[in-house]
């Protein structure tokens, strides 16, 4: 069985020592294979934000990482580091590659960059972008687990999220449905949830789930909803294929086990 952590808007600035030490623990005991983040790892952008931000990524010491940038991983005060080099502080931390991957036995995790130096929040995915996808997408082994990891949403559950959509998503939707891809990672808007996207895509050519994950140790919790986690469990071979996506939320006594969903997965074959 492969485990994957799915974090989301750390916005290391605003962490919390307690909520990180328990989200140590946390991996420590579940030793996931892969770490997840989604976007809005720091802030503010800062280089002192993202060294905080792989310093406990270190820390939690999971042997493979894919780390996307998110609207608050651009600097917004620094225009001329935003004009010119809106990425640097990332990179330096997490690499050159914007758009990582990750494959195994179990897995295909294909990451896409969402962000836009030239907007403050709203996510974009271009035509280029969702055939790289796609293409990626086809190659898979049928069996594996299809996760394509976006920071802004694809599905949001409130009205007053709507702006918060990922602009070109329904195109993204459809023809990464076509491809064969199981699940979409997100976050953006702190509000975790497990949906079904053939509820609001007419015609979807097969299913699809959006996961989006909480904020995991921030204190810009939204409402009632604390600090949470996502843990995504997957074996390749199980009939019928499923996949289980479980909600982590943090509590007096650290990250405990919220909510349980068994997603059904559809048998994909090569296009």
């Amino acid at each position: 069985m492969s485990i994957v952590l799915q974090l989301s808007d750390t916005h290391f600035g605003t962490e919390q020592p307690a909520v990180l030490e328990a989200l140590l623990e946390l991996a420590r005991q579940q030793a996931p294979d892969l770490l997840v983040l989604s976007g809005d790892v720091t802030q503010r952008a800062r280089r002192s934000q993202f060294e905080a931000a792989l310093g406990f990524l270190e820390r939690m010491a999971i042997k493979n990482t894919l780390v996307l940038p998110g609207n608050h991983d651009i600097p917004l005060f620094n225009l001329l580091g935003r004009l010119i080099s809106p990425y640097r502080n990332h990179q330096r931390a997490f690499g050159a590659d914007m758009e990582p991957e990750f494959e195994s036995h179990d897995l295909l995790v294909i990451g896409v960059n969402t962000t836009r130096p030239y907007r403050h929040t709203q996510g974009t995915v271009s035509l280029q972008q969702i055939n790289r996808v796609r293409q990626r997408l086809m190659s898979a082994n049928p069996e594996q687990l299809r996760i394509v990891v976006t920071h802004q949403p694809v599905r949001v559950t409130r009205d007053s999220d709507v702006k918060n959509l990922l602009r070109g998503h329904e195109g993204a939707v459809y023809a990464w449905s076509e491809a064969g891809a199981d699940l979409i990672l997100s976050g953006h808007i702190h509000l975790p949830s497990v949906r079904p996207l053939q509820e609001i895509f007419i015609g979807l050519p097969r299913p699809v789930w959006s996961v989006l994950a909480g904020t995991a140790v921030s204190h810009r919790v939204r409402g009632e909803v604390p600090n949470s986690v996502n843990i995504i469990r997957y074996r390749q071979g199980d009939y019928p294929r499923q996949c289980v996506v479980e909600r982590w939320d943090y509590g007096p006594d650290g990250f405990l086990l919220a909510s349980n969903h068994t997603l059904q997965l559809q048998q994909a074959h090569p296009l």
